[in-house]
């Protein structure tokens, strides 16, 4: 089991930047791929990006270019740096880890076992 804790969201004019962290207590940190998804009021949770043990990422098309994971598996961390930051990226951001996931299903909020409680970002226009 892997628990997650997320920090490092707010409120930010469009055109800023954030960066999220995400501190994981629990074993084997350094197999899990980890995720970052977001849920907007009214939406479904949305895959943002992720990176594997080997540190392969993947982006949602919103994101790729402005937005970048990393991990620091010394720390048991995992970031999300957002730049240009857009009204449209307000949403609940969520941190999740899963060592079973394989590429193919990176994206599928449903293969993902251990979840953040979120922290809040908000773009104004």
């Amino acid at each position: 089991q892997l628990q997650l804790v997320e920090s490092g969201g707010g409120l930010v004019q469009s055109g800023g930047s954030l960066r999220l962290s995400c501190v994981g207590t629990g074993s084997s940190f350094s197999r899990y791929t980890l995720a970052w998804f977001r849920q907007a009021p009214g939406k479904e949770r949305e895959f943002v990006s992720a990176i594997r043990y080997n540190r392969n990422t993947a982006y949602a098309d919103s994101t790729k270019g402005r937005f970048t994971i990393s991990r620091d598996n010394t720390g048991n961390t995992v970031y999300l740096q957002m730049n240009s930051l857009k009204p449209e990226d307000t949403a609940l951001y969520f941190c999740a880890g899963d060592a079973q996931i394989i590429q193919s299903q990176l994206r599928n909020p449903v293969q993902y076992k251990n979840w953040g409680q979120g922290t809040q970002v908000t773009v104004s226009s």
